[in-house]
Parts: structure tokens; C-alpha cells; sequence
């Protein structure tokens, strides 16, 4: 099976929250470790929310967001990258439950950003097979 997510983010409304709200906001979306790799560009900040959500809807939830209720929390979908740069995905609690349940295999991520979006695609494979690939 094949899931796939995509989503689209103003960064411009990213600058704004960043603005507004400083450190409190990046904390309350991202991991440390997502905050230190955007080293507060709002292009990659909305670049990793765009990955969140394009995640969360591959695993056919939604995000709780800030202080929601339902889904998964914003912690539970980490979007950090690999030696040479490319984005992978991290899953936590409840992500990590969802992707379970669906066997997912493995998620490929591409994200990209121009003209004051950012755009996250997101690809999960499953099999019945015993999950080799994701730390889950």
C-alpha cells in the first residue's frame, strides 16, 4: 500500500507567529533539534510545518496543533535530515502508533520552498512483511 500527504504553507504566516510569539511559538511546534536545523528561517519553518501536516494526513490523522485536541501532537512528527541534508521524518507517540497500525515501511519526504510558500510531500509505504527500515 501507498499513502502519500502533501501540504502548503504561507511563510509569510510563519514569519508573522515567529514574530508574535518568538521562541514560546518554535517550541511548541518544533523539536530542538528541528529549531536548530531551521536556525530561525521562516522558510524552513514552514517548510517543517508543511512536512507535519503532509505526515499527519499520510497517516490519515490530523494535527492536535496548539492546544487542540485529537490527532497528534506537533513533537510527534519530527522532521530532521540525514548526513547529506535530504529531510526524513521521526515518528513519536502517536504518529508512531499510526504507522504501526498501518505497517508502514518507510516515508520519504521532499519539501521546497519559493515565491512565499513552502510545500511538503510526504510517501509511506507498507507490506505485510516486518517493518526492516523504520526505527518503529
Amino acid at each position: 500500500m501507498i499513502y502519500t500527504g502533501i501540504d502548503v504553507v504561507d511563510v509569510e504566516r510563519i514569519r508573522r507567529a515567529v514574530e508574535r510569539w518568538g521562541d514560546r511559538f518554535v517550541r511548541r511546534v518544533f523539536s530542538s533539534a528541528e529549531a536548530a536545523l531551521c536556525r530561525g528561517r521562516a522558510e524552513a519553518l514552514a517548510g517543517r510545518w508543511a512536512a507535519k501536516e503532509a505526515a499527519a494526513k499520510l497517516l490519515g490523522v490530523g494535527l492536535r496543533g496548539i492546544g487542540g485536541a485529537g490527532g497528534v501532537a506537533f513533537h510527534d512528527i519530527e522532521t530532521l535530515a540525514d548526513a547529506r541534508g535530504r529531510p526524513i521524518v521521526i515518528l513519536h507517540g502517536a504518529a508512531q502508533a499510526r504507522a504501526r497500525e498501518l505497517r508502514i515501511d518507510s516515508i520519504s519526504l521532499s519539501l521546497s520552498h519559493d515565491h512565499g510558500l513552502a510545500i511538503a510531500i510526504a510517501i509511506a509505504l507498507s507490506s505485510p512483511a516486518t517493518r526492516r527500515r523504520m526505527p518503529w
